[in-house]
């Protein structure tokens, strides 16, 4: 394992897009983890999003894995980008030459997913426990580890979202065409939604309606981006402000989205190890 470690360590040492996308992903981290001591002027109105509750225990668990989930995407092109490079440059099958195996070789990239996911769970873990503890209004033990389940969500997620991007990086295996298959595979999960919600909607009332869709568990929420999607609901709902328009949060945990995530992973690990010893690179 150690081995592995370094290995992956010394490929992406003097690879620069590692170094600009990693500095990128944790200098955006850190300025949105505390956007919220700015004042905003929307409208004429003044809004600061810790006067609206966003730091408060147990909400800041969810506001924080929420907003920095957004930003997965720059790690997840540091995976796109040190995969893709390793079959661009004929370094897979030099490794392999040179006694690697692709089970080793999936196994290091795991490793290198792990690792970027551990690291990032740990520092948003750090900066919202931080962040809660300074500027909530409630310090109740209970209600401070109340909600602190997201923060496993939060790494679920990101794990998850990673060996999908491991899984396409080997079978198309340039950066291009890895992001136009995500976007595809994106595309057409909402299409899919889209026309399941409709059909959900019809010959229904519009007070059902809305209890349909907050209450009916579709089968699309099982399709692998949407079940991500769904282990972390957006926060904005739980604003002061929002809660002086009526609006209500409520969230029972997915444990659905976690089952799906984890199947999801399996299938995309082992995917892309059945892709590796098919083909010969």
């Amino acid at each position: 394992m150690i081995r592995l470690l370094k290995l992956e360590y010394l490929k992406n040492l003097n690879y620069r897009p590692f170094k600009i996308f990693s500095g990128l992903y944790f200098v955006v981290l850190i300025v949105l983890l505390f956007i919220g001591l700015v004042d905003f002027d929307i409208l004429g109105m003044k809004i600061n999003l810790k006067e609206q509750g966003m730091y408060n225990f147990p909400g800041v668990w969810n506001f924080t894995t929420y907003i920095v989930g957004l930003l997965k995407i720059f790690l997840g092109c540091i995976i796109v980008f040190s995969i893709c490079q390793e079959f661009s440059n004929r370094m897979f099958k030099q490794n392999i030459i040179d006694g690697l195996s692709r089970e080793e070789f999936v196994f290091s990239k795991l490793l290198t997913i792990l690792a970027f996911t551990a690291f990032s769970t740990l520092l948003v873990f750090v900066i919202a426990f931080m962040l809660g503890k300074s500027y909530s209004v409630t310090q109740e033990g209970d209600l401070v580890t109340k909600e602190i389940y997201f923060i496993f969500n939060y790494f679920l997620k990101l794990f998850s979202f990673f060996s999908f991007l491991m899984f396409l990086s080997i079978l198309f295996r340039k950066s291009i065409f890895v992001f136009l298959g995500f976007f595809m595979f994106w595309f057409v999960e909402k299409i899919l939604i889209g026309i399941e919600t409709f059909r959900a909607q019809q010959n229904i009332t519009e007070l059902e309606k809305a209890k349909v869709l907050s209450t009916t568990t579709f089968y699309t929420d099982y399709l692998p981006l949407e079940s991500m999607s769904n282990l972390i609901p957006n926060p904005l709902i739980r604003t002061n402000m929002a809660q002086l328009l009526g609006m209500q949060f409520k969230f029972e945990y997915p444990w659905y989205s976690v089952i799906a995530c984890i199947v999801w992973s399996t299938i995309f690990i082992l995917g892309s190890y059945w892709i590796l010893k098919k083909k010969d690179w």
